[in-house]
């Protein structure tokens, strides 16, 4: 028997289908993974996927990785797939030619019907008998994708090609991936993993399966209890209370997710919650607080320096207070790379004293990550200095809100190395260099060209963001903060399409009565979803902080007067 699991990244799939094997072999089946623990067993299938993330490759079309993609399968289902089916075994897939269908056709737009000859041709007319479409929506994948990101070490503007498109490029590949399923339901079942435990999950597919096994009439998995339809909050002071009786359910599923989502939140409520995970998920927690300047959210740093030093870094973002700077100080030796990232625009004796240090360490390559925002001849001595070494991406991170130009003949120098880290440190500049540069990459890597727009408020970046709205969130996500007739066109306008992006762009706005209807809005239209809900929250938390903040983020004794910051 032949089993393929699909779904978009984030989903669950590879977790699902490695629980499934194991279930399996338990069972007394023999299994074989095609995919076992995430990793192709075909080596030639490796170093294909290898090529087609790489996203550096930005002029590969998306023929070229359809056709490469075919081979990957291709090359499975030779060396892998069909040998173990002729051994009698049940042979379990992490993905088949199914993905390519719904990366090409749905994803990258390419006509399906020109996509399914060369797919029979791969497939060598081996399909499988049973498919299980692991569906979620695509916000809350990204969220766990975020959250594996995170706790893996990967850098955060660390990207796949797939990830270059922007997050309309999943949206689009599960409507592909649900299309599929409803055509054929005699072998596609589908499995929700939206708000359900995962051993529930496991033994859904454990019952399908073994049903399809024994011979017995195939039928879905049998369905949940409904759940109750969530209630929507009518106003902004109900969101807080959704949104803690959400996490809460969060947390008795996958409590590191719910840790997650407390990051940059304010206030008493989300400080309890951080102060219960602490001694489970202590990294989690302290990275929780980047953003945060509050009594409590020092104390907590200073409670976990000694245990989790990387993470307290981290948790420092770029703030300049004297807080940071002496943590900072006090975690150089084993945190340099987060360290020295956080005195970016920071040109005080106090960072120049620390860049000093790393350079006798040998950490160059993290000092240039650190020099966004600075002119001053030391500075360019090291750029120069970096350029020599071949340090190219590095230095590039450095030239961040620089908008000289001096700076951007070095980005143009720095182009045919490293055109994803120039392109990133153009982020909310408006300058000739950046505009060519944004018009050549704009449908090479769309999701960064927009996200460089943030804040600017020009013809060019307009019309790049009405361009890029119908595709993907990215073109919302540059409008954050940003109390301009436009900005406020394309909310209203894309807030059905991207409403969890909608929501969080109005993060920092006062919280007028335009403002309350469109979150209300959003959160009706969505049924009050958990990423919709925990960016509402986010906002009225932030703008609550922002008013009156020593009543927001502490308790009231009795009398009245705030108690005291405890942990």
């Amino acid at each position: 028997m032949f089993i393929d699991f699909e779904g978009i990244d984030g989903s669950g799939k590879t977790t699902l289908s490695n629980l499934l094997a194991a279930r399996l072999s338990r069972l007394g089946y023999k299994v074989a993974h095609a995919r076992e623990g995430g990793e192709l067993r075909s080596p030639i299938a490796r170093r294909i996927r290898e090529l087609t993330r790489d996203s550096t490759l930005l002029e590969m079309g998306p023929r070229t990785e359809f056709f490469l993609n075919l081979a990957r399968d291709a090359q499975q289902l030779e060396e892998v797939i069909i040998p173990s089916l002729a051994r009698g075994e049940v042979c379990i897939s992490d993905r088949y030619l199914y993905s390519q269908l719904a990366l090409t056709g749905g994803g990258r737009g390419l006509s399906p019907g020109s996509l399914a000859a060369p797919c029979e041709l791969a497939s060598q007319g081996v399909w499988p008998d049973l498919v299980i479409l692991v569906d979620v929506e695509p916000e809350l994948a990204r969220l766990r994708k975020r959250l594996g990101k995170s706790q893996s070490g990967r850098a955060a503007d660390s990207d796949s090609r797939k990830g270059l498109a922007g997050a309309g490029l999943a949206v689009r590949m599960r409507e592909s991936f649900r299309e599929m399923a409803r055509k054929d339901p005699s072998r596609w079942i589908v499995i929700e993993n939206n708000d359900v435990p995962l051993h529930v999950l496991e033994q859904q597919l454990v019952d399908a399966v073994v049903t399809r096994l024994q011979g017995r009439k195939s039928a879905p998995p049998p369905p949940l209890a409904p759940r109750a339809a969530a209630p929507v909050p009518r106003t902004l002071d109900e969101v807080e209370e959704h949104f803690l009786r959400a996490l809460d359910e969060v947390e008795t599923r996958e409590p590191q997710l719910a840790v997650w989502l407390l990051g940059g939140l304010p206030g008493f409520a989300a400080h309890q919650r951080r102060l219960s995970s602490v001694e489970r998920f202590p990294g989690l927690t302290v990275r929780s607080l980047i953003g945060l300047e509050d009594e409590p959210a020092w104390a907590l740093r200073e409670l976990l320096a000694e245990v989790v030093p990387r993470d307290v870094a981290a948790s420092l973002g770029v703030s300049h207070a004297p807080q940071a700077m002496a943590l900072r100080r006090r975690l150089c030796t084993e945190a340099p790379a987060e360290v020295l990232s956080g005195l970016k625009f920071n040109d005080s004796a106090e960072a120049w004293s620390l860049r000093e240090w790393a350079l006798r360490e040998g950490h160059l390559s993290n000092v240039l990550c650190g020099l966004a925002g600075l002119e001053d001849d030391t500075a360019w001595g090291l750029r120069e200095l970096g350029v020599s070494r071949g340090l190219y991406a590095d230095v590039a991170r450095g030239l961040a809100g620089l908008t000289s130009e001096r700076a951007d003949s070095l980005r143009q120098t720095l182009l045919g190395h490293a055109r994803l880290a120039v392109l990133r440190s153009t982020d909310g500049l408006d300058t000739p260099f950046a505009r060519r540069l944004r018009g050549a990459l704009e449908n090479k890597a769309r999701k960064v060209v927009l996200r460089s727009l943030t804040g600017l408020d020009t013809a060019e970046a307009w019309a790049l963001r009405e361009r890029g709205a119908p595709l993907t969130k990215e073109a919302l996500d540059s409008v954050d903060g940003m109390d301009d007739s436009r900005a406020w066109r394309l909310r209203e306008a894309f807030v059905r399409r991207w409403p969890c992006t909608v929501v969080s762009s109005l993060r920092g706005l006062p919280l007028t009565e335009r403002v309350e209807t469109l979150v209300l809005h959003a959160l009706e239209l969505t049924g009050s979803r958990l990423p919709v809900l925990h960016k509402a929250y986010g906002l009225v938390a932030t703008a609550h902080a922002a008013t009156l903040p020593r009543e927001r983020l502490m308790p009231r004794t009795q009398d009245g007067d705030p108690a005291q910051p405890t942990l």
